[in-house]
């Protein structure tokens, strides 16, 4: 079993905030894909990076699913059109194995 997790800006490179029904259409597109998942939205985390000599930082929400395996064309197609929704450069999918315990 793998865990995927998606991690999603809060707010656009202007540092205006996404609307609520960005996220719910996230949420419904991985729901009806994966047959559910869990979304840390309540506290969102907080990045924090180098880039060009200063520091940059974001606000994220993680919207986590499970799979059996991971269909990287499908997540590749996938990743591309959320950095357009949420007009990135870059948006973090990653994936880990896990064992249920």
């Amino acid at each position: 079993m793998n865990i995927i997790e998606i991690l999603l800006p809060l707010y656009d490179n202007d540092g205006n905030r996404f609307g609520n029904g960005l996220f719910v259409q996230v949420r419904e597109e991985l729901v009806d894909h994966f047959g559910g998942l869990t979304a840390f939205v309540r506290n969102p985390a907080e990045g924090v990076w180098e880039e060009g000599g200063g520091r940059v930082h974001d606000e994220i929400v993680i919207f986590e699913v499970m799979a059996d395996w991971i269909d990287r064309s499908w997540w590749r197609n996938y990743r591309a059109g959320l950095e357009r929704r949420f007009r990135q450069d870059v948006i973090m999918i990653r994936a880990r194995e896990m064992e249920q315990l």
